[in-house]
């Protein structure tokens, strides 16, 4: 069975979890999971994680992110994009460049947001876009968000064009709004776009089509190896007994472990290679200088 990820270029019009069960059925994978939800309006970078790769779907999704994006002017929607119902106008000022710049610049840094009532965020077991559907709102506690980025463009008069780098639980179509307001009127998000998703910067992308025909005639596109998500992290190598200790979950002691291991402070995550350089598993420095396994691949 396949494991690795696809870093899936998903198209316009689909939901995220429409795009999974394509690429899972093209696959015939067992197991699959996206990383990190895109708007049915949004395009962009969707890793999916297939089989084994499911397992460290976590490792991934806590990573910066770098959208591209339109905010159209003059316009607020109950869904904060182009698919709800316009709920506020407002007159579009004559913008000067040099001053929305400034005003993006402004706002790069640690902040608060509350998350957008159309969100799959959960009150009471339900996701809140069910609850914006009947028409209800409930109180979203701000959260803690980084804009690492901000950059502008394109401006075009009645509209927008923005970048943004940022971190994981930020809403762009909240950032559009509030971006607009800061600009003396509405908006709405027309455009939305996923160009990377850490740590996959510069990585090619898979069009949904192209990994359906490649599956079909017996070609599917390579897999990113899991190892690829997590790069940086140490990569202890082990030995035949101490590899057969972890596969069965055991804690691996100081001196079993190779000399790379000496000197790694406690809580240091590692990656658990065997001798041939295959990935074992995910582990952890304990307080004693010893390795406690966290996940465990199939071999």
């Amino acid at each position: 069975m396949p494991s690795g990820i696809l870093l899936l270029d998903k198209p316009r019009g689909l939901s995220s979890n429409a795009a999974l069960q394509r690429v899972k059925h093209a696959f015939g994978a067992a197991k699959a999971g996206h990383v990190g939800s895109l708007d049915p309006l949004a395009t962009g970078m969707l890793p999916i994680c297939l089989d084994e790769a499911t397992k460290i779907a976590g490792e991934i999704v806590a990573g910066a992110k770098r959208y591209e994006f339109t905010i159209a002017l003059g316009a607020r929607t109950s869904t904060g994009d182009v698919e709800g119902a316009v709920v506020e106008t407002a007159p579009v000022p004559s913008l000067d460049r040099a001053d929305v710049e400034t005003m993006l610049a402004a706002r790069v840094g640690v902040q608060q947001q509350v998350p957008p009532m159309y969100s799959a965020l959960k009150r009471d077991g339900r996701p809140l876009y069910e609850l914006a559907r009947q028409g209800l709102e409930v109180e979203r506690p701000a959260r803690a968000i980084t804009i690492h980025a901000l950059t502008l463009e394109a401006l075009r008069g009645d509209a927008i064009d923005l970048a943004v780098e940022c971190s994981k639980g930020t809403y762009v179509r909240t950032l559009a709004e509030d971006l607009a307001r800061a600009l003396g009127t509405a908006g709405h998000v027309s455009r939305l776009h996923r160009a990377w998703v850490a740590p996959f910067e510069g990585e090619a992308m898979h069009t949904l089509e192209a990994v359906q025909a490649a599956c079909r005639e017996g070609v599917p596109p390579a897999l990113l190896p899991i190892e690829r998500a997590m790069p940086g992290r140490p990569a202890l190598v082990l030995s035949v007994a101490a590899v057969a200790r972890v596969r069965q979950g055991q804690a691996i002691g100081r001196a079993d472990l190779p000399a790379s291991a000496a000197g790694l402070p406690a809580a240091t995550a590692v990656c658990i290679v065997d001798g041939s350089g295959g990935l074992v598993g995910l582990g952890e420095i304990d307080g004693f200088g010893g390795l406690r396994p966290r996940r465990i691949f199939r071999s």
